[in-house]
């Protein structure tokens, strides 16, 4: 687990949730534990335990106590498996949706960098939140509404509020595709699924999209793949005939691949049996795969490929 320390108004309405509550050197307000124990679909991070700390220093606060995930690796997550790349993508955009819709507002990540971020399970986390805000720009015309990026600056209507609109989420939204989506989305997906998924990430680039119709594009790719839609306008021909081997094995000279599951073998996802052998077809070097029991995250087999077929 690690601790930081927060203001205490990201706390105020529960933007933590937590699983188990331990007490820290020092209880929380009254006001603090009822709110902090608010439970939410898509929290950014698992609250285990947070203590009130007031200081010179540090006036008005609270000191929590995250779970610990893995460091984000951008160059480790490169060489996944595309649905374990799609899974921290998806995971993402719903942190990102749950940050617009919080209890506190829309609450923008101001240092919005991959070592900002934790794996757990599988899925991203957010482990560091001392530059949350969720102070919306104030404007009196679009000009003030200014965001500016390395490659790309933005404009965004000022409202008759005097605010700018969705600027919180904007922001969120351009650092995911530059950071996360432009690298992990598109590349080695499955070919029936490239054009939503470009098309997801140029309107991402482009800001054409908020948080919502994002999420929602995500969602519906994941359907897809769950479902197996995904395969239904894919010719499936088999190139060569196959006969079913009951305790079948996969002997030592079993090969590599990439992506791969295993970084000793060849082992990857399949939606059914007619999927593997499309997969099996389309690479010279496989005479055979073992469909095992194992699924993945989305429910499908993982199948092993082999250069044999004994």
């Amino acid at each position: 687990m690690g601790s930081q320390v927060l203001p205490a108004n990201l706390l105020h309405c529960g933007l933590l949730c937590p699983r188990v509550h331990r007490s820290c050197q020092e209880p929380g307000p009254a006001w603090a534990f009822p709110r902090v124990t608010a439970s939410f679909r898509h929290p950014p991070a698992l609250l285990y335990g947070y203590c009130y700390q007031d200081s010179n220093d540090i006036p008005d606060t609270l000191t929590t106590i995250t779970e610990l995930g893995s460091p984000l690796e951008m160059i480790q997550l490169l060489q996944t498996s595309w649905e374990d790349r799609f899974r921290i993508c998806l995971s993402l955009v719903r942190l990102l949706h749950y940050l617009a819709h919080s209890p506190l507002g829309s609450v923008t990540l101001l240092d919005f960098r991959p070592r900002q971020f934790v794996i757990v399970d599988g899925e991203l986390k957010v482990t560091d939140l001392d530059d949350a805000s969720i102070e919306e720009s104030s404007c009196t015309s679009n000009s003030d509404c200014f965001m500016e990026f390395p490659a790309r600056n933005f404009t965004l209507p000022c409202s008759v509020e005097g605010r700018c609109q969705s600027m919180n989420e904007k922001r969120n939204l351009y650092n995911a595709y530059r950071f996360f989506f432009t690298y992990l989305l598109p590349h080695s997906a499955p070919s029936s699924l490239r054009p939503l998924l470009d098309k997801i990430v140029n309107a991402t680039g482009e800001l054409h999209w908020g948080i919502d119709e994002t999420a929602a594009q995500l969602e519906r790719v994941l359907n897809l793949y769950k479902s197996g839609e995904y395969l239904q306008n894919t010719t499936r021909m088999p190139k060569a005939e196959y006969r079913r081997v009951p305790e079948a094995f996969i002997p030592d000279e079993n090969y590599r691949c990439w992506p791969s599951y295993h970084h000793k073998g060849c082992l990857l996802s399949v939606f059914d049996v007619n999927e593997a052998i499309e997969i099996c077809d389309s690479y010279p070097q496989c005479k055979a795969f073992v469909l095992t029991n194992q699924t993945t995250w989305t429910g499908r087999l993982r199948m092993l490929r082999s250069r044999s077929s004994s």
